[in-house]
């Protein structure tokens, strides 16, 4: 068994033996997509999320022993590694008892505490705390020298003594304990404004936290994060603070006894130990803990936003108008194929000041045409709505003054459609490398249209293309820790991706390197090999791909789809470990692989504990037939197209208790911003999503919904827009 297994299972209330099985599998190189998939048997049907959870705390532990590892080592050179102190540190397993019992060992700059040390005051230190003293100054005078290392009068010896025992207070377990559970009941962080800050612009959005108090343990995570925010640029000063003055008499109940000279002078001590040294520290522990904390929820909203987003609705393989829009340097419009290749890029000015609104017509009219234009994307940028409205008034009426132009109408009939994609993060991909080597002869407007379109056929193909932070779609992800924030984002990508699926035969060298087993390397040969021999006829091609061995390949295989292939199991999640359980089934009822897909009756004639073995048990099986049903399906839903209102264009059009039809732009654990069509997204607060109470926003909404808010207030000063979700019809 692991050596973690049991600390593991016992913190997350897991089975030890799905633990440990988890364990040797992550240790065997498996993906965790991998192992919540196709090794449920094994894990005991442990989830993605668990998995995920049992992989970040084996990674914390290995860390944890790599520390101990150099705390004995430390002690060791010291020489005061005793077999108790050995055993203490090993069977410690939480980092901060264990940095505890390291404090006072730990190397450290030169202190008041050494300088007593060294001119030999421990002795009179020890005289002190044993408080039997009655004439303490007396005492301290057989401490006095004329020697350069002795002190030359008793205050001074008593000074050094205090000094060494305010050090052990600070660096004792027991009192580090007793003050970390003050602050862990009654902390509370304060924020007060820099008042050479106060009245500039920028510290106008931290006006909530001029003069801010509230009890550490309610302080919700945007807020923290916010003061911060606002100490690191200056503007606010922030403090974690508990009542000094009883946590100091608690303090002093510990270490003083009774009532007397060295009473008094132990008190001293205590109390300089307690506000010069344990105070900071604790109070340090806690503002990095608090941070800490806030973290983990910020990268979790931030996380559960980019899966949403990731598994946004596609509109699939149609051919797109993409359109970023733009007054002054017009608008790029771009047409793409049903793959999302490039066919042809013009600019068009229908705005003003260039206003070339008839010419503009004609040229779009004439792409649609040309092009056989099924649907339109328009970022929702600057113009956006001005584009949108002109789009849709082109498709409505075609080209009035010229009688012989035809309506657009590529559809089988039909307008294509219009959609408003968010654009977010689609510069930053059009400067990117991928997009140079991806369109090395055009310009960024002409790249950042591309994105755009591409959004609208699948979101997630393209949007893994970018950076996750400049999505747009967290809160604070630029305060949060850094390392944190990469590791889970990646993760929620690789997840998104392998829960889709991919097409082997279109998908981009980008969008393949998340699939499970593969990375950078394979999945840039496969995209050679594609190239190379054309397009994959069967799974088992993989094994020809350069450096494509039998692990990647059991790692790889069941999350790759090939449509149209010769077996049809090629284009399901069924895994080609298990085609041979299909083909038995088909066998026992008389039929090909491929009927039983296509008819249900005959499905319907299994009884799957017949395929039972050692090896594979009912929950694979139970996956296999769910597949069955509908192999290769997307899991995302549909696109549904969406309209502002009208009327309202910009936010001096709003009104207070106008009721407007919204999309749901970003989710945060305060509330949900939602775009009107003013060129600034309003705030659903937590507290006006339902009637009832909502602890999280994502129980009520989720990104890109379409929903119905009410004006609360317009805001003009801050640029601020206040909506409510309740009693709207």
């Amino acid at each position: 068994m692991n050596i973690f297994t049991k600390h593991i299972a016992r913190a997350l209330s897991l089975p030890e033996q799905g633990v440990d099985n988890t364990l040797a599998l992550l240790d065997e190189g498996c993906t965790i997509p991998f192992i919540s998939r196709y090794r449920k048997e094994r894990t005991g049907g442990l989830d993605e999320v668990q998995i995920a959870q049992i992989a970040d705390m084996n990674d914390r532990l290995k860390e944890l022993t790599k520390r101990k590892e150099t705390i004995l080592k430390t002690i060791g050179e010291q020489q005061k590694l005793t077999p108790e102190l050995e055993k203490r540190i090993n069977d410690c397993w939480e980092a901060t008892q264990l940095e505890d019992i390291y404090l006072p060992y730990k190397p450290k700059r030169r202190t008041r505490a050494m300088v007593a040390r060294e001119k030999g005051l421990e002795p009179l230190a020890q005289l002190l705390l044993m408080q039997r003293e009655n004439a303490p100054r007396k005492a301290a005078m057989r401490f006095v020298g004329k020697e350069e290392n002795k002190p030359s009068t008793a205050d001074e010896a008593l000074q050094g003594a205090k000094d060494i025992i305010a050090e052990m207070v600070a660096e004792n377990e027991q009192s580090r304990n007793q003050v970390r559970k003050a602050f862990h009941r009654e902390a509370f962080i304060e924020s007060h404004v820099v008042k050479a800050k106060k009245d500039t612009d920028e510290a106008a959005k931290y006006s909530d936290y001029f003069d801010c108090e509230e009890p550490l343990r309610r302080c919700s995570s945007h807020r923290l994060l916010a003061m911060r925010r606002g100490e690191a640029e200056g503007i606010l000063r922030v403090k974690i603070n508990i009542d000094d003055e009883e946590a100091t008499e608690r303090l002093k109940r510990h270490y003083v006894k009774g009532h007397g000279p060295c009473q008094t002078l132990v008190a001293e001590a205590v109390e300089d130990g307690y506000k010069r040294l344990l105070l900071p520290s604790i109070e340090t522990e806690f503002a990095a803990l608090s941070k800490q904390q806030a973290d983990e929820q910020a990268i979790g909203v931030f996380a559960a936003n980019l899966r949403q987003l990731l598994l946004g609705a596609p509109l699939g393989q149609k051919r797109v108008m993409g359109i970023d829009p733009g007054f002054r340097t017009g608008c790029k419009v771009v047409c793409l194929d049903a793959q999302g290749n490039l066919l042809h890029h013009e600019a068009i000015f229908p705005h003003p000041p260039i206003n070339h609104r008839m010419q503009a017509t004609m040229h779009l009219l004439q792409m649609i045409e040309d092009y056989q234009i099924e649907a339109i994307a328009i970022g929702n940028g600057t113009a956006s709505r001005e584009t949108e409205s002109f789009v849709k008034d082109v498709l409505s009426n075609g080209l009035k003054e010229d009688s012989s132009h035809q309506h657009p109408s590529s559809n089988n009939g039909h307008p294509a459609q219009v959609f408003v994609v968010s654009e977010d993060g689609a510069s930053v991909y059009s400067a990117s490398k991928l997009a140079r080597e991806e369109f090395p002869n055009e310009d960024v407007t002409v790249r950042g249209a591309v994105s755009i379109g591409r959004r609208l056929m699948d979101p997630l193909a393209e949007l893994v293309k970018i950076d996750p932070k400049s999505i747009g779609v967290g809160q604070y992800q630029h305060d949060v820790d850094q390392t944190k924030l990469k590791h889970s984002l990646d993760q929620t990508v690789e997840s998104c991706v392998n829960q889709v699926g991919v097409n082997l035969n279109t998908a981009s060298q980008h969008l393949l390197m998340y699939v499970s087993g593969l990375g950078p390397t394979l999945a840039k040969n496969i995209v050679e090999y594609r190239k190379e021999n054309g397009a994959f006829t069967s799974r088992n091609q993989l094994k020809k791909v350069p450096r494509l061995g039998p692990a990647a390949f059991v790692q790889c295989a069941g999350f790759l789809r090939i449509p149209g292939a010769r077996n049809p199991l090629d284009n399901s999640a069924v895994h080609p470990e298990s085609y041979h359980i299909v083909e038995q089934m088909a066998n026992d009822q008389r039929c090909t692989v491929k009927q039983l897909i296509e008819q249900k009756e005959l499905r319907e004639k299994i009884d799957v504990n017949r395929y039972v073995t050692a090896d594979v048990g009912l929950p694979t099986l139970t996956d296999i037939m769910k597949e069955l049903e509908k192999p290769g399906r997307d899991p995302r839903e549909q696109i549904e197209e969406f309209e502002f209102d009208p009327t309202v264009k910009e936010v001096d059009d709003l009104v207070e208790g106008m009721v407007l039809p919204g999309i749901v732009t970003n989710i945060t654990n305060f509330g949900a911003f939602v775009d009107i069509g003013v060129h600034q997204d309003g705030l659903v607060h937590v507290s006006q999503m339902a009637n009832r109470y909502v602890r999280d926003p994502n129980d009520v909404v989720h990104l890109h919904q379409h929903v119905k808010v009410k004006v609360v207030e317009v805001d003009r000063r801050r640029n601020r827009i206040s909506l409510s979700m309740k009693n709207v019809e």
